[in-house]
């Protein structure tokens, strides 16, 4: 077994009782906590991902009223949209004005790993271990993260919903090449050519404005795009670059000819021709983009933003756009899916600590976190295995929903929570995203770009010693 993969869907839970998460905790924290009344009675501050849909946000809304209801506390909360929430949020941080709480789409990618090493994240082990059965091992495992001031690890986030990345493409597109997507091949190169001569056909009819794949080549898309696909691909090919304490073991044989084949694949898309020329320059909307202005006919991309944006035409979202599994990896077995956890955290600086704890342990009773995730109209999905057994997502009549959620069968953790170095690598160094690129432009071999990024994987390591 991978050391990081594990089957969710297999875990035996206990019921969904959540006693531990009693809104009356609220007073049992505030007593524990030494903190004055005039400090309990400042402005109790929540910043929150702006929401795709009003039913999100609605479903949020009224969940929180009801908190504030029967703990009579006004809560302010503050949408901040995918761009500027992590920015935000550390500039509050420096200046002493933290938010009570943070809940962001990014940040267990490179600041939530960080923070906690710099003991600005709040302990909520209290709150995490009286319901941990509720989790999957994955959930809990991307919370756990380590404190440099006491060189534990122990739950500094309270995971709050899923994501993997979805492959999405044009049925219409592809019926018009005279191909049919009932049969389109398992297998990992059969995959990957079937698109390719999906743009060949194009290009014998004189149409020159349409790609096969669309993924991005780029340093500047972030972790939920360039980064989350690239490591998607690491994995296909065997990578494991930490072990299981989250020391790098980057220099092993199989990891070299690992990055190697997976560099050559991914970029050789782009040199052959295959993806857009400005992918090398994508953000993260990009993909999106030139998806939807059907100038490719596939793309990968975190969650079911995608599909969600043509929600307002049944004929496209249920006919001629299609989520799709990955296909096998190139040892023929099933993939394992790298599985993105959106984590809700406190600030240590928080004035309102016992009061954060206890709204987030409101918000994830089982019953409230499946209402909050229904309204994100899968954009997000349960970090509770049982609730995954809802119809909603298991006997799902939206095609999106149905595909996505056996995403989560057999999953496997991003690096960042395991060692806070890591955060670095796609973070503000952009390993990945540069060797890519350098590779899709022809500035580096396949070998050479990826012994420029064990180099510089390894000096971000020893740094953090």
């Amino acid at each position: 077994m991978r050391r990081r993969q594990f089957n969710q869907l297999s875990l035996s839970l206990a019921g969904l009782g959540l006693a531990a998460c009693s809104d009356s905790a609220v007073l049992n924290y505030i007593k524990s906590d030494r903190k004055t009344e005039e400090e309990l009675k400042k402005k109790f501050r929540v910043w929150w991902i702006q929401s795709f849909y009003p039913a999100e946000t609605e479903a949020l809304s009224q969940i929180v009223a009801e908190w504030e209801k029967i703990n009579n506390v006004k809560v302010e909360i503050t949408y901040y949209n995918d761009g500027s929430i992590n920015r935000d949020a550390e500039n509050a941080l420096n200046n002493g004005k933290p938010p009570d709480i943070l809940f962001s789409n990014t940040a267990e990618f490179a600041l939530y790993p960080k923070l906690a090493w710099q003991n600005k994240l709040l302990d909520v082990t209290d709150i995490v271990e009286p319901i941990k059965d509720l989790f999957s091992p994955i959930a809990l495992k991307a919370v756990s993260y380590k404190n440099g001031a006491t060189n534990k690890r122990s739950y500094h986030a309270i995971p709050i919903a899923q994501l993997a990345a979805g492959l999405h493409y044009w049925r219409d597109l592809v019926v018009d090449m005279g191909l049919s997507d009932t049969n389109i091949p398992r297998d990992w190169d059969g995959f990957w050519k079937f698109w390719e001569t999906a743009q060949d056909r194009a290009r014998s009819k004189g149409k020159k404005d349409i790609y096969g794949i669309g993924l991005p080549m780029s340093p500047e898309a972030t972790n939920t795009d360039t980064i989350f696909m690239f490591e998607q691909f690491l994995e296909a090919y065997g990578v494991d670059l930490l072990d299981d304490n989250g020391q790098l073991q980057i220099d092993s044989p199989q990891n070299y000819q690992g990055i190697v084949a997976a560099l050559t694949k991914y970029a050789g898309f782009y040199k052959d021709g295959y993806v857009p020329s400005k992918a090398t320059q994508w953000t993260d909307a990009d993909n999106n983009q030139v998806f939807l202005s059907k100038n490719s006919f596939m793309t990968a991309n975190p969650g079911l933003s995608i599909p969600a944006s043509q929600q307002f035409d049944p004929v496209v979202y249920n006919k001629k756009l299609v989520t799709t599994e990955w296909p096998l990896a190139p040892t023929s077995k099933p993939l394992n899916y790298l599985v993105a956890v959106k984590q809700a955290v406190i600030f240590a600086d928080s004035h309102n600590q016992a009061l954060a704890k206890s709204l987030l342990s409101h918000i994830i009773k089982p019953s409230n976190l499946l209402t909050y995730l229904k309204g994100a109209g899968g954009r997000y999905f349960p970090t509770m295995p049982k609730l995954l057994e809802d119809p909603y997502y298991k006997d799902s009549q939206d095609p999106h929903i149905l595909t996505a959620t056996k995403q989560f069968q057999n999953t496997v953790s991003f690096y960042a929570a395991q060692n806070p170095a890591y955060a670095d690598v796609g973070g503000e160094e952009k390993v990945w995203g540069k060797a890519i690129k350098s590779v899709a432009l022809g500035d580096a071999t396949p070998e050479q770009a990826a012994n420029i990024a064990i180099a510089k994987i390894k000096d971000i390591f020893a740094k953090w010693k």
